[in-house]
């Protein structure tokens, strides 16, 4: 690659130990990263300005400019996001890659190819769970901050919901909704005048 006469992975424990055969995996692997997800192992000089990096680059720049016509019609930023351009796309692509991923067209080393035949040991982690009791005094802690706010709690989730319907400044009333409500007040003040969102594919 690039003048590069060789280019060799060492396994990580080698200068201490014979190298284990998960050090050696992992060397092997990233020469197959290189050879295989990098794209241009078979290209000459890739990186000193080839034809291949640049005719990539233009292509990129194209697909960005595209991208920009497309979220242009929609009305700019807020008029694609009003119709859930943005995050649509992005769970397309998800999806798109994921199916690839899953049915090999995308090989990923390690994950849907050159698998270890050994298959790999599975981690035991531990869960963090709450006892009963310090449920209980979140539950007391929450009790108390909605009968000490109950008098301000009110007026802060209307004027937060004032905002949205007003296309206000949401996060500045936030600010000040925060110090008398609780989350979940805010996400049901939220809710009623927004709505929950639906994934739509």
């Amino acid at each position: 690659y690039d003048n590069c006469n060789s280019l060799h992975t060492n396994a990580f424990d080698e200068a201490i130990t014979t190298p284990t055969d998960e050090s050696v995996r992992r060397a092997m692997a990233i020469q197959l990263i290189i050879n295989r997800e990098w794209g241009l192992a078979m290209n000459e000089n890739p990186n000193q300005g080839s034809f291949i990096v640049d005719e990539l680059t233009d292509l990129v720049e194209e697909a960005v400019l595209k991208e920009f016509e497309a979220i242009s019609a929609r009305g700019g930023v807020l008029g694609a996001m009003e119709t859930g351009y943005q995050r649509g796309k992005i769970q397309e692509e998800s999806m798109y890659y994921e199916h690839k991923k899953h049915d090999g067209s995308y090989p990923i080393i390690g994950v849907n190819t050159f698998l270890n035949p050994k298959g790999m040991a599975q981690q035991e982690i531990e869960l963090a769970r709450s006892t009963e009791d310090e449920k209980q005094s979140q539950l007391d802690r929450l009790a108390d901050f909605h009968a000490r706010n109950a008098g301000e709690s009110a007026r802060w989730l209307g004027e937060l919901q004032q905002a949205v319907i007003d296309n206000g400044n949401v996060f500045e009333v936030l600010v000040e909704a925060v110090r008398h409500c609780s989350l979940g007040q805010i996400t049901t003040a939220l809710y009623d005048v927004g709505g929950q969102y639906r994934r739509s594919m």
